[in-house]
C-alpha cells in the first residue's frame, strides 16, 4: 500500500531530500511528495492539500516549530487522521515524551536511516 501524498517539513533542503530518500529506501512509496521549509509553510500546505497521508516534520524550525505546527494542524484541519512522524536530533527524553501528547506516530532520531523508518512505520505504509 502506497500513499498518495507525503508532506515533509524541515528547514534544511538537504534534510528534506535525505528524509525522502530514506523513506523510499525503506520500501515505502508515495505518488507525490510536498515540501515545506517551516511549520508555517507546512501548515499552509496541509490546509490546501486534502490528500496528505503522512506528515514527516522536524521539531526545531524557524517561524513555527514542529510541536506548534502539529497542534495548529490538528486545530485548524479539525481532524486527527493525518499521521505525523517527527524527525529530530533532539535527545531530551522529557521533550520527546511531551511530543506524544500531540498524537504522533513516533520519533525518528537523526541521522535518519531507512531502518529507523521501517522500525517506526512497520508495515503500515508498504
Amino acid at each position: 500500500m502506497g500513499l498518495h501524498t507525503v508532506l515533509i517539513v524541515d528547514d534544511s533542503s538537504t534534510s528534506r531530500m535525505i528524509i525522502r530518500r530514506c523513506f523510499e529506501m525503506a520500501g515505502y512509496t508515495a505518488e507525490k511528495f510536498l515540501f515545506a521549509a517551516s511549520g508555517r509553510e507546512g501548515l499552509e500546505t496541509a490546509m490546501k492539500e486534502r490528500d496528505i497521508g503522512l506528515i514527516i516534520t522536524d521539531i526545531n524550525m524557524p517561524e513555527m516549530d514542529g510541536p506548534t505546527f502539529i497542534r495548529k494542524l490538528k486545530e485548524e484541519r479539525g481532524d486527527r487522521a493525518i499521521p505525523v512522524c517527527v524527525v529530530s536530533s533532539i535527545g531530551d527524553g522529557t521533550e520527546l515524551r511531551g511530543l506524544q501528547a500531540h498524537d504522533i506516530l513516533g520519533v525518528v532520531k537523526k541521522p535518519v536511516t531507512p531502518e529507523k523508518f521501517r522500525h517506526l512505520l512497520g508495515e503500515r505504509y508498504e
